[in-house]
């Protein structure tokens, strides 16, 4: 657990070093400010409704920008060989980078709880889905940030580990969409594959265990995967 920690730790900060950090941070806010204030000034409405629903589509551009660098930077400057030479295993190195990545995620939506302080001022919020809502941003920014991690880990270069990770992360948030195109006999299975269905349950002051066990499994599946594209590729 040391070990985890000061990767998560050295990460974390590494992300503060780079003005990147603080350009994306900026932007989320930006797009997610719009998003609630849109709606609380052209349509009247004073809810996080319109923030929660889009937040899988944000998270599908933002999160992949985020993990890019994880391993694609490492590999290209070529720090990786040295980290692999220190007394830490492959779990404990990604372990630690996703660690590193789910806490910055995390700093970055600290400044949207401003949001409903901003409508407990002018009316009553409904603590449930605020408190869901959150929790199940954490649990889509786990599977994201697992999934980027992945996508950093095949290759040297960012640009081609963010495309990959958008790809990863819209793929998840529009599958169970598209659930028309699918054959009868599989529907089930992609609507439960897809995120965004897991992440409005929660988002709604529902904590289903069906949807936590959902968002731990996309995290493990690709941190596995992870772990054994740093095996294959050492």
């Amino acid at each position: 657990m040391t070990q985890i920690k000061t990767i998560a730790l050295k990460e974390f900060k590494d992300y503060f070093i780079s003005p990147i950090a603080y350009i994306v941070i900026a932007l989320f806010l930006v797009v997610t400010g719009w998003f609630f204030f849109s709606t609380f000034f052209i349509f009247g409405r004073a809810d996080l409704r319109d923030f929660f629903s889009l937040l899988p589509i944000t998270f599908s551009f933002f999160i992949p920008a985020i993990t890019m660098r994880l391993f694609a930077e490492e590999k290209n400057v070529g720090s990786y060989e040295t980290l692999l030479t220190m007394p830490v295993s492959f779990t404990q190195i990604a372990l630690g980078k996703f660690l590193a990545a789910c806490f910055f995620t995390g700093a970055m939506l600290i400044p949207t709880l401003s949001y409903p302080l901003f409508i407990s001022l002018i009316g009553e919020v409904d603590p449930g889905p605020v408190i869901g809502g959150y929790i199940g941003a954490m649990g889509l920014a786990g599977a994201y940030c697992a999934a980027g991690l992945f996508a950093s880990a095949l290759t040297r270069n960012q640009i081609i580990a963010f495309i990959i990770g958008c790809a990863l992360c819209f793929t998840l948030t529009i599958i169970d969409r598209l659930l028309f195109f699918m054959p009868a006999a599989v529907v089930d299975l992609i609507e439960y594959v897809g995120a965004g269905s897991h992440f409005m349950n929660i988002s709604k002051g529902i904590i289903d265990s069906r949807d936590i066990i959902y968002f731990i499994s996309v995290a493990f599946i690709f941190l596995f995967s992870t772990h054994m594209i740093m095996h294959e590729k050492n």
